[in-house]
């Protein structure tokens, strides 16, 4: 018997929610838009209906991704150890997303890209706010990405207490 398919109620949102979860399963090479319309029981044509192809679904997804990032470091207060702390966590509870949002090609200066730009100049006015200088908060950024990116490849090892030890990374200047 063949595959019944269904209408659904938010297809937009449902192939967004499949789309996170084979993020965080399997990176962001896996994303398939193919895939997602079976992950989520409708023919593949009817993603086109929402997404033109799978560069315009990777970039509502990095757009969600800016904005839980700002949600993050607005969380974090003034205080710097604090924002590269949310920096961090954002990064380790969202590694697939995280590589997606600032993975290779990921720059989208075609007009579509227009309203990620603004996100993720919001999600970094947190950073640049608590600073002197826009070289001092590229110096910040470029210490606590990189951890970010480290910690999330499994490149260091964290222990039993992962945040004091990330606190601890942070505050050897």
């Amino acid at each position: 018997m063949a595959e019944r398919k269904y209408h659904h109620g938010n297809l937009r949102a449902a192939l967004l929610a499949a789309a996170r979860q084979a993020l965080e399963a399997n990176g962001p090479a896996s994303l398939s838009l193919r895939a997602l319309a079976r992950a989520v029981g409708v023919a593949a044509p009817s993603v086109y209906n929402h997404f033109a192809g799978l560069e315009a679904l990777t970039l509502a997804l990095a757009r969600e991704g800016f904005a839980e990032l700002a949600a993050y470091l607005e969380g974090a207060g003034h205080d710097p150890l604090e924002v590269g702390l949310a920096y961090l966590a954002f990064a380790r509870s969202n590694p697939g997303l995280y590589r997606l949002m600032f993975g290779e090609g990921r720059r989208d200066d075609s007009a579509e890209g227009e309203e990620l730009r603004a996100q993720r100049k919001a999600a970094f006015a947190p950073i640049l706010a608590l600073v002197d200088s826009r070289e001092m908060a590229l110096h910040d950024w470029a210490l606590v990405h990189g951890l970010a990116s480290l910690v999330i490849d499994g490149q260091v090892p964290l222990g039993e207490d992962p945040e004091a030890q990330l606190r601890a990374i942070l505050t050897q200047r």
